[in-house]
C-alpha cells in the first residue's frame, strides 16, 4: 500500500507571515483589546486609562497595529451556537497530494470559518456553520462537500462541551505564563437562545471591523437610527442572553509573533471528561478546550489548541497539561498546521449561505 503523506509542521507558511517588532506598549495594548473592548460611548478612553497611555497615542498604535496586518480586525464576538446556527468541527481525509483542490471547494461555503492543514491522516481540519433557516443543513452541506472534494472520510467532530473559547494571546509574558494554569471557567452552555429582528438588524450593522476612532459605536447607531447608549444597552443584554461573547481584537498570529498553534487531543475516560477538561482549560496558552466525540479511528475526547512563538512552547504547554492530568504518551497526540487556507469571522444572517445551496444542492 502507497504511503500517506503527511504534512510537516512549519512555523511559518506564507512570507507575510513573520512577525515584526513591537514595543512595550503596544504589547500591553494588544493584550489589553483582546481582552475585553469596553460597551462604552468612548471605549479607547478607557483603554487608554488602563494601558497608562494618552488617547491619541492608543489610537494611533491601534491604527498603525491594524495597517501592519498585527491587529486583524477589532469585532464583536457573537456565539454562533447561540444564534441557532449548526456548527462544527470537521476532519477530512483528502488527497495528500494535492490538498490545495480541496481546499477550494471547502473555502467556498460561506461557513467556513477556519481551514487547516494539519500533521496527520486526516489532513484536512476546518469549522463549518449554517444557518437556522439551512435547507440543506449541516448533514446536508458536508455530504455535498465530501461528493465534490473527493474526500476519503470526514468525521464529525460537534462540541459536545465547551470548556474554553477565548483567543487571547499573551504578549507580554514568556512561556512560564503560558504554561501556568489560571481560575478556571465552568463549561458553557450552547443552547439557542431568543432573539428578535431587532437583534438581527443591531448585528448585521456592527458585524465586521470597527473603526479606530473616539466613538466607533456611532456608525452602527446612526444606521439602526437608535441612540449609541441604546445600541450600548442592547449589546449589554445580549451579553446577558450569551448571545454576544464579547468585543475585542482578533490578531494576525503570526505577525503578532505566534508562529505555532498545536492542537493538542487527549484520550480521557469518559468519566473524567469533566473534570480533566475543565483543567485542561485552565492553562493561559490554551484558546480552546471542547469534548468532542470519539470514533474507532479517532479515539480522542478531549481537545485543547495551543499557541506558542514556536513550536517548542507549543510543546512546553501541552506538556505542562500531560503533567498537570496524569497523561502519558500514548493517551496523547499534537497536530500541527502546516497551512492556513482560510480564517476569517463569520458574517451571520447573510445572503452568501442561500446563494451556495442553490448552486450545491
Amino acid at each position: 500500500m502507497a504511503s500517506v503523506k503527511v504534512p510537516q509542521s512549519k512555523a511559518r507558511s506564507r512570507k507575510d507571515g513573520s512577525a515584526i517588532p513591537l514595543d512595550e506598549a503596544d504589547k500591553r495594548l494588544m493584550n489589553l483589546l483582546q481582552s475585553r473592548f469596553p460597551l462604552d460611548p468612548e471605549p479607547f478612553a478607557i483603554v487608554a486609562g488602563e494601558a497608562e497611555l494618552e488617547l491619541d497615542d492608543v489610537l494611533a498604535r491601534t491604527q498603525r497595529l491594524l495597517d501592519g496586518r498585527i491587529i486583524r480586525e477589532i469585532t464583536p464576538i457573537f456565539d454562533t451556537r447561540a444564534l441557532g446556527y449548526e456548527s462544527m468541527l470537521v476532519a477530512a481525509k483528502v488527497d495528500a497530494e494535492n490538498p490545495q483542490r480541496a481546499a477550494r471547494i471547502v473555502n467556498a461555503h460561506p461557513g467556513v470559518s477556519h481551514n487547516y492543514l494539519r500533521t496527520h491522516d486526516f489532513n484536512m481540519w476546518f469549522t463549518i456553520a449554517t444557518p437556522p433557516d439551512s435547507e440543506l443543513g449541516l448533514k446536508g452541506t458536508l455530504e455535498a462537500l465530501m461528493a465534490e472534494t473527493g474526500a476519503e472520510s470526514m468525521r464529525e467532530l460537534p462540541t459536545l462541551t465547551l470548556f474554553k473559547i477565548n483567543m487571547n494571546l499573551e504578549m507580554e509574558k514568556g512561556t512560564d505564563a503560558l504554561a501556568a494554569a489560571v481560575e478556571a471557567a465552568p463549561p458553557r452552555e450552547l443552547e439557542p437562545q431568543p432573539y428578535d429582528e431587532d437583534d438581527i438588524a443591531l448585528i448585521r450593522a456592527l458585524q465586521g471591523p470597527m473603526e479606530a476612532t473616539d466613538r466607533p459605536y456611532d456608525a452602527a447607531a446612526q444606521e439602526l437610527g437608535i441612540s449609541t447608549e441604546e445600541l450600548l444597552d442592547r449589546l449589554r443584554g445580549m451579553v446577558d442572553r450569551k448571545i454576544l461573547r464579547r468585543v475585542a481584537a482578533i490578531l494576525y498570529h503570526r505577525r503578532a509573533g505566534f508562529s505555532a498553534n498545536g492542537m493538542g487531543v487527549w484520550k480521557v475516560p469518559e468519566e473524567e471528561i469533566l473534570t480533566t477538561g475543565a483543567k485542561m482549560a485552565s492553562f493561559r496558552g490554551i484558546s480552546h478546550c471542547y469534548q468532542r466525540p470519539t470514533y474507532e479511528d479517532w479515539p480522542y475526547s478531549v481537545f485543547t489548541m495551543a499557541h506558542g512563538r514556536s513550536k517548542e512552547e507549543c510543546d512546553a504547554i501541552l506538556d505542562s497539561i500531560a503533567e498537570e492530568c496524569g497523561m502519558g504518551p500514548d493517551d496523547r497526540a499534537t497536530l500541527y498546521s502546516s497551512t492556513e487556507y482560510k480564517k476569517i469571522r463569520l458574517r451571520y444572517f447573510t445572503d452568501d449561505y442561500e446563494r451556495w445551496e442553490a448552486e450545491h444542492s
